[in-house]
């Protein structure tokens, strides 16, 4: 029962009261007509409440931000007496709530459809359509929680890329990509005991000091990813979208090795460090729903994952940052990488206006190296056959 119903059922009570001690018999039909108009509603209302069947259409689909998209909502009542009327809430995480009015139809059969307009990249999670079913003097309601929780994912714009400003660098020649090293590594797989005829190359020094005897090293081959694309999800350097613009550059990067048949990875600086792997065209699905999820959360400066231990970054054979700010530390960084022959390039989405010294001396160590602004052709930028002068 709503406070209007309650209202209406307190003044059908006084009513009566002042009728049978007034004695006005003219006011025992409005008092009756009152209190039974509750009753009527609340015992309408309760017969139609049982559980439906709540289906939601348009959301498991591929999406690109910018795209308008719609919702279908689809109610199969299971009462015998239909309801009122019926009204589904439903919330799509950041994109608020959306009421939707379920027109009456025979066979207990309620559709409705919504839009979401130029829906922005990112993981949307819908919860559970709440139903509201009430009277239409809006004297009793109920209220069902019913359907599945979803996601909508909406994935970024990317762009086609052909020849990318990085095969313009000192690691081409006549147009083909020089490989430096075969995409396979060793890393350490455990120590052991020292056995007699091991070499003394392969002792574990850390290891040996702590045991007090001789312990090697046990490796194993593990293949390295060619290309690793590094996102930096740093939450201090945001300015308008200039973080939508580096997802955008780093998605069109790594679509444009994949479709070559590279294999790569996207590694993602944010507050949970995220890694893919793309081999397959199934890895590169979860490639990009880790770009639509991703947000600038990164507490951490991005030149940490490119330590010797620093996982999948520092142990590709060539790496391509995609960042909003350059500092000391990341150039340090970058030219010991490119000083030990291993392929690595820069993009620079400019969040702040103003000099960036630090870029000529990626340049003058024969890093590719290219500015991206809002608002600028992506392809262009990405595709350049030479990197942009800072």
């Amino acid at each position: 029962m709503t406070h209007r119903g309650r209202a209406v059922l307190a003044l059908g009570l006084v009513v009566y009261v002042a009728a049978w001690v007034f004695g006005s018999r003219a006011l025992y039909p409005v008092a009756t007509g009152l209190i039974l108009a509750v009753v009527a509603a609340v015992g309408w209302v309760r017969l139609s409440s049982r559980t439906p069947h709540v289906s939601r259409h348009g959301v498991a689909r591929d999406l690109v931000e910018g795209d308008d998209v719609w919702i279908w909502l689809e109610v199969r009542t299971t009462s015998a007496v239909p309801p009122p009327t019926l009204v589904a809430h439903e919330r799509a995480g950041r994109l608020g709530e959306h009421r939707v009015e379920l027109p009456s139809s025979w066979g207990g059969h309620h559709s409705a459809r919504y839009q979401l307009n130029q829906v922005p990249r990112g993981r949307y999670p819908f919860d559970a359509v709440r139903l509201t079913i009430e009277d239409p003097f809006s004297l009793a309601r109920a209220e069902l929680v019913q359907g599945e929780p979803q996601a909508l994912v909406v994935y970024p714009r990317l762009v086609a890329l052909g020849r990318l400003f990085s095969e313009g660098g000192a690691h081409a020649q006549e147009g083909r990509r020089l490989l430096l090293q075969r995409p396979t590594g060793f890393e350490l797989h455990s120590v052991r005991d020292y056995v007699h005829g091991d070499s003394l190359r392969k002792v574990h020094w850390r290891s040996t000091a702590r045991r007090g005897q001789l312990m090697v090293k046990e490796l194993e081959d593990a293949p390295r990813d060619e290309v690793a694309v590094l996102l930096d999800g740093d939450e201090t350097t945001v300015a308008g979208d200039s973080f939508e613009v580096a997802v955008r550059a780093a998605g069109s990067i790594l679509q444009a090795h994949h479709r070559r048949g590279r294999r790569c990875a996207l590694v993602v600086n944010s507050a949970a460090r995220e890694t893919q792997t793309v081999a397959t065209d199934a890895n590169w699905r979860r490639a990009l729903e880790l770009l639509a999820a991703a947000e600038p959360t990164a507490r951490t400066p991005v030149s940490a994952l490119l330590h010797a231990d620093g996982g999948i970054a520092a142990r590709s054979l060539e790496l391509v940052v995609v960042t909003s700010r350059v500092d000391v530390p990341l150039v340090d960084r970058l030219v010991q990488r490119a000083l030990s022959r291993r392929g690595v390039s820069l993009v620079y989405v400019e969040a702040m206006p103003g000099p960036q010294p630090q870029l000529l001396r990626l340049q003058a160590a024969g890093i590719p190296v290219t500015v991206v602004r809002s608002g600028d052709d992506l392809a262009a930028a990405l595709g350049a056959p030479e990197a942009r002068v800072a």
